[in-house]
């Protein structure tokens, strides 16, 4: 009976014994062992710098979208390291031109011609188009020291304004006789602008975006008028 025990031992040792023989034989090796080496990148090395901010490769062209005031296409061409030219157009942001187009609206309107007894008053207007083109000399400096890929500039420039508008009004002929009306205006009118602004450039594209503040003043139709604008964006660097 022992002897039949150790028998079976044994043999079932020996089961064992070729279950792991086979099991290592077809363990499968990494097919580029002995062939490949692995290459390893550095994390600095495998981010793509946005090429604006290598200096031996200028000049470059950005173009993309202005969030803000104005809505506009924006261009920007990178002459040197520390000088840019940036054109946008687009649409100003009517709603904030609310107050100051309904506080223009006794300009547009000819009181002299009325009667003693007769009355114009402003109902409401609507913006139909309110164009924005303008075009700025930027200087850049290097802000790095705060945050890798950033610069700030300043810089000034020219805007030029096409606004057309349409306005509501209620006109009192005489007391039992009123009546309500509409005009057009089509005004044009430019200006000095100014701007400060930061970039940022540090992306795995070749992408730029920006934040700035400008500062319009109307030499034309309103030279009282002063507005601050500004706006947000990105632009595709070539």
């Amino acid at each position: 009976m022992l002897s039949t025990l150790r028998y079976l031992a044994f043999i079932l040792l020996c089961l064992l014994l070729a279950d792991h023989a086979m099991a290592q034989k077809h363990k499968m090796k990494p097919f580029y062992k002995g062939r490949y080496k692995s290459i390893r990148v550095s994390k600095s090395k495998a981010r793509v710098v946005c090429p604006i901010f290598e200096q031996s490769k200028y000049p470059y062209q950005g173009i993309g979208i202005k969030l803000g005031d104005p809505f506009a296409v924006t261009y920007k061409f990178y002459a040197t390291k520390n000088f840019a030219i940036a054109l946008d157009f687009g649409s100003a942001a009517s709603g904030l031109y609310n107050k100051y187009h309904r506080e223009n609206f006794p300009l547009y309107t000819e009181t002299d011609t009325l009667g003693s007894s007769q009355n114009i008053s402003y109902l409401g207007h609507k913006v139909k188009t309110e164009w924005v083109g303008e075009g700025k000399l930027l200087y850049h400096h290097d802000a790095s020291k705060l945050l890798k890929g950033l610069q700030w500039y300043l810089g000034a420039g020219w805007q030029w304004r096409k606004l057309n508008i349409d306005y509501e009004f209620f006109l009192e002929i005489s007391p039992n006789e009123n009546e309500i009306g509409l005009f057009n205006v089509d005004r044009f009118t430019m200006g000095p602008t100014g701007v400060l602004g930061l970039e940022y450039a540090y992306f795995e594209l070749p992408i730029s975006a920006f934040l700035e503040v400008e500062v319009f003043k109307d030499v034309l139709e309103d030279p009282q008028w002063i507005r601050f604008q500004g706006g947000v964006g990105l632009r595709y660097v070539f």
